[in-house]
């Protein structure tokens, strides 16, 4: 099943149990989300219901702060009950649900369209329900990751973060790295930076299962008008080209003499990812150095901190979003507390800067 966050405006209180409603024609998925959420000692089931229409019908009386709402039912589907339920109550979370199919890839991503930004977003509703189209997978018995480099400071933010300056190298390859919210930001991000996309390739790590990078992709190429697909083991990497990793797959680069390739993996998960933002990030520093320009986007948890710590070491340059227009704060500032970014910055500034570095203004 695929779960997508739709819309959370208001923070839930932990004094008081999670009211979840359940739509889902389906009833053995009704009743296992039922037992999922009845499991949890500070939730409740208030309604279990069959159709989009009744979900409308009886939002008022059962009063729910979540909904779990499958796309596709009988009368009223779920795309087309999702904002007559927000509209009767504008603080409620919805969590779209779907089988994974590329239909129900491009219908969550509509979903996660219709819903409002908020600054933070509860991590889960249950252990049960991940994190929006963000991979959680189990715990792996790899080594763990060494802790990340860090770099002396050089100058402070006005939060008081240490920053580093821009490398003085024009960047030959931009690398962005996202989880939950990445894909709205995506989107922005990818729209505004069409001048930089002509002058060197764009690579992307977003934590998403596969079909729904293939749908994502195809999103990009269309918002971007470039051409942006999931990458492909082997390929040559280009000026011009968005290359995204594809889901359940690590992406790196490397570099022979023949230029530079796609190299993609089927190793376990790093940081409990895959794909994962540090091999792309690791990879594009041993390839381009202090030319490497990363972009760390909003995502849970640290991934990508190791691999801007080796960007960082080989003299490349590391943006983070900042907290503020962050769906979750967690890896942008996992990067910008190690001291690791030149710039922390509002998603809407994120592509101005790109473009100034791109024409050669480092200030």
């Amino acid at each position: 099943m695929n779960i997508a966050l739709a819309t959370a405006d208001r923070a839930l209180v932990a004094d008081k149990p999670i009211r979840v409603m359940v739509v889902d024609d389906a009833v053995v998925a009704r009743s296992l989300v039922a037992r999922w959420v009845d499991a949890e000692p500070d939730m409740k089931v208030t309604a279990s219901l069959r159709t989009g229409r009744e979900a409308v019908d009886q939002i008022d009386s059962a009063d729910p702060d979540v909904v779990v709402l499958d796309i596709e039912m009988p009368e009223l589907d779920g795309i087309s009950a999702l904002p007559l339920l927000l509209k009767k109550k504008r603080d409620l979370m919805v969590i779209m649900a779907s089988a994974i199919t590329r239909r129900g890839a491009e219908v969550s991503l509509r979903a996660l369209s219709l819903g409002r930004r908020r600054q933070r977003v509860r991590r889960t509703i249950s252990g049960a329900t991940p994190a929006p189209v963000e991979v959680r997978l189990p715990r792996s018995r790899a080594t763990p990751q060494p802790l990340p480099r860090t770099v002396p400071p050089e100058r402070h933010d006005s939060h008081g973060l240490t920053l580093r300056p821009f490398s003085l190298m024009m960047p030959r390859a931009l690398l962005i790295g996202s989880s939950t919210g990445g894909p709205q930001a995506l989107t922005v991000l990818i729209e505004k930076i069409t001048a930089a996309i002509d002058r060197a390739p764009v690579l992307i790590t977003q934590h998403m299962p596969p079909t729904f990078t293939t749908v994502l992709a195809e999103h990009l190429s269309r918002v971007g008008s470039r051409g942006a697909h999931e990458a492909e083991h082997g390929e040559p990497v280009l000026a011009g080209g968005i290359y995204v990793a594809p889901g359940g797959r690590h992406m790196r680069v490397t570099r022979d003499k023949d230029g530079v390739k796609i190299a993609i993996g089927n190793d376990p998960p790093i940081n409990f990812c895959r794909p994962s933002v540090d091999p792309l990030f690791s990879s594009g520093a041993a390839v381009w150095g202090s030319a490497a320009l990363a972009v760390v986007l909003t995502g849970m948890g640290t991934d990508g901190t190791q691999g801007a710590a080796d960007i960082a070491a080989a003299g490349g340059s590391v943006i983070a979003q900042d907290e503020e227009t962050s769906v979750v704060w967690g890896m942008p500032r996992s990067v910008a507390q190690a001291g690791l970014c030149s710039a922390v910055l509002p998603l809407q500034d994120i592509a101005p800067r790109i473009l100034r570095l791109f024409a050669g203004v480092r200030a």
